[in-house]
C-alpha cells in the first residue's frame, strides 16, 4: 500500500479500504499504456522547457526500465500510482516527484483506456474479417445448393446456402463498419485536460497526442475526463453484433436437428448424450449463444452505472471498464470459434426432398398465372392457396399439382376453368428454375450471388487495408516517441 498521496491532506489509509477500492488488478490491462503516456508527457515537458532535460532524461530512463518490473496487487491503489512510486524509487523525490506535473490520473486513465481500446478494436476487426473470409469460402462451394428459406419458422421460398451465408457476411460487415466509425471517436486524446481544468503550465497537448498515435486532441477538458460514451458506443456495437451472430447460431442449431436436416456439424464440433446414444448435440453453438448474451447485459449494466453521474471523474468509471474488456474478449472468442465451424459445416444436398418442402415454390405458381394468364396476383394467390390446401388435405405434395386440379380450383374463383399445361406447371414449381429466376439485385440466382461474392471479396481487401493502416499508424507513433526519448537521453 502506497503512502505517496498520504501524509498531506489525509493520514494513512486502512488496508481493507484500499483493497476494496483498488483498480490495480484492472489496470494490468492498461499498464503498458500508462507507462507510454508518462513517457510522452515527460518528452513534452522537456520540449516545452517545463522541466530540465537532465531530470526529464532520468525519468524517461526509469520509465523505459519498468517493463515487467511492476507487479500490481490488490493492496495497491492503482497502476498509475504504482508507476509513479517506482519512478520515484529510482530517481528520488526531487526528480521523480515531477512525473505527475501538469497532468492527473483523470486524463491519464481516460487516455490509457482509449489506447487499449483502439488496439482491441483493430484486433477485433481482424477476427470479424476472419469469419467473413470463412463465410465467403463456404459460399463459393454452395452456389447451387438449394435450401428452404423460412419466415415465422415456416417453409417459405427456396434460396441457396450461398445466398444465406452472404446475408450473414453483410450483417458482420455493418458491425465492422460501425466499429471502424467508433474507432474515430476512440482515437481522441484526453491528455492535458488534467483533473478537469487543464493546467497553468503552457503544455503542448497536440505533441502528446501525436507521440501516442492519436488522430486528434479531445478538446474540452471537462468533456475529456468525463466522456465514457466511446466505451458505451463500443459496447452497443458489440451488443448489435451479438444479436446478428446469435441469429446465425440459432439457425445453425435448428437446421442441424433431425427434423430440419439442412446441415450437420462435424463430429469434432458436436457432443453426445450420457444416456441417449443417438444424440448429436450442438453444444458449441449453444455455448456461443449463451456467451453472446453477455454483450447486451454488459452494455445495459454499463449504461445504468454511468447514468446520471455528475460531470468529470467518478470512481464509478472503474467499475465499468472491466465490462468492456470482458465483452470484447468473450465476443471475439465466439467469433473465432464460428470461423472454425463455418468451413466444416456439412450441408445436406437433399434438404428439399421432404414433401412439406415441395410447397416452397407456391409463389412461383401464382406468379406464373399472373404472367401467362393476366390474372391479378391476389386472385392467383387465392387459387394457389386453395390448391395447397387441397393437396395437404389429401396427404399429397406440391409435385402432385395437375392441370385438372388447377382447372377444378380456378373455376369457382374465376368463373371459368384455367387450362394450364402440365409442363408449364412443372417448370413453375421446379426449385432450381425458381432460383434461376430470382435474379433481381440481391437475389439467390447463381449469377447474382457470384456478383455479390466478388464485391464482398473486394470489401474484405478494403477492411484489411484499414487494419494495416491503423497498425502502421501506431507503429510509427511508437517509433517517433522512441526517437524523441533517444534525443533527450543522447543530445547531439
Amino acid at each position: 500500500m502506497s503512502d505517496l498521496l498520504r501524509k498531506g491532506r489525509l493520514s494513512s489509509a486502512r488496508k481493507d479500504i484500499v483493497e476494496f477500492t483498488s483498480s490495480a488488478l484492472i489496470d494490468k490491462k492498461i499498464l503498458k499504456h500508462i507507462i507510454d503516456i508518462n513517457k510522452a508527457h515527460i518528452v513534452m515537458l522537456v520540449e516545452c522547457n517545463i522541466i530540465d532535460r537532465n531530470e526529464g532524461g532520468k525519468i524517461l530512463e526509469a520509465l523505459s526500465n519498468l517493463d515487467g518490473k511492476i507487479k500490481l496487487s490488490p493492496d495497491m491503489e492503482d497502476g498509475h500510482m504504482a508507476v509513479e512510486e517506482e519512478v520515484i524509487k529510482v530517481t528520488g523525490q526531487d526528480v521523480g516527484g515531477n512525473l505527475n506535473l501538469a497532468k492527473s490520473r483523470n486524463d491519464q486513465v481516460a487516455t490509457a483506456i482509449r489506447m487499449e481500446l483502439r488496439e482491441e478494436i483493430i484486433n477485433f476487426a481482424e477476427t470479424i474479417v476472419e469469419l467473413q473470409e470463412a463465410l465467403i469460402k463456404k459460399a463459393n462451394q454452395h452456389i447451387e445448393t438449394i435450401i428452404p428459406g423460412y419466415t415465422h419458422l415456416q417453409p417459405a421460398q427456396p434460396v441457396t446456402f450461398t445466398h444465406y451465408l452472404i446475408a450473414q457476411y453483410d450483417a458482420l460487415q455493418r458491425s465492422l463498419e460501425r466499429l471502424e466509425e467508433n474507432c474515430k471517436r476512440v482515437d481522441l486524446c484526453p491528455m492535458g485536460a488534467g483533473a478537469l481544468a487543464t493546467t497553468s503550465f503552457q503544455i503542448n497537448r497536440e505533441r502528446v497526442a501525436d507521440l501516442l498515435g492519436f488522430e486528434e486532441v479531445l478538446e474540452n477538458s471537462i468533456d475529456a475526463v468525463t466522456a465514457r460514451d466511446f466505451l458505451l458506443e463500443t459496447l452497443a456495437n458489440l451488443a448489435i453484433l451479438a444479436v446478428d451472430v446469435t441469429r446465425f447460431v440459432e439457425d445453425l442449431e435448428i437446421w442441424s436437428s433431425m427434423e430440419f436436416g439442412i446441415i450437420e456439424l462435424p463430429d469434432e464440433f458436436a457432443f453426445t448424450s450420457s444416456i441417449m446414444p443417438q444424440k448429436k448435440n450442438p453444444d458449441v453453438l449453444e455455448v456461443i449463444r449463451a456467451r453472446m448474451s453477455l454483450a447486451s447485459a454488459n452494455f445495459n449494466g454499463s449504461a445504468t452505472a454511468l447514468m446520471a453521474l455528475p460531470s468529470t471523474y467518478n470512481m464509478d468509471f472503474q467499475e465499468v471498464t472491466p465490462k468492456l474488456w470482458q465483452t470484447l474478449e468473450t465476443v471475439k472468442t465466439c467469433l473465432s470459434m464460428l470461423a472454425k465451424i463455418t468451413p466444416n459445416l456439412i450441408v445436406k444436398k437433399d434438404a428439399l426432398e421432404k414433401p412439406a418442402l415441395t410447397f416452397l415454390t407456391a409463389t412461383e405458381l401464382a406468379d406464373m398465372l399472373v404472367r401467362n394468364y393476366k390474372i391479378p396476383f391476389r386472385t392467383s394467390h387465392k387459387i394457389v392457396g386453395t390448391i395447397v390446401k387441397t393437396l395437404l388435405g389429401e396427404g399429397k405434395s406440391f409435385r402432385d399439382v395437375t392441370p385438372e386440379l388447377v382447372a377444378e380450383v380456378s373455376k369457382p374463383i374465376l368463373g371459368y376453368a384455367l387450362v394450364v399445361k402440365a409442363q408449364v406447371i412443372r417448370d413453375a414449381i421446379e426449385p432450381s428454375r425458381a432460383i434461376e429466376s430470382y435474379s433481381t439485385r440481391g437475389g439467390p440466382s447463381p449469377k447474382e450471388v457470384k456478383r455479390m461474392i466478388a464485391t464482398r471479396v473486394e470489401t474484405i481487401a478494403e477492411s484489411k487495408r484499414w487494419i494495416s493502416e491503423r497498425k502502421s499508424k501506431l507503429t510509427k507513433a511508437h517509433k517517433k516517441m522512441k526517437n524523441s526519448i533517444t534525443e533527450i537521453l543522447n543530445p547531439k
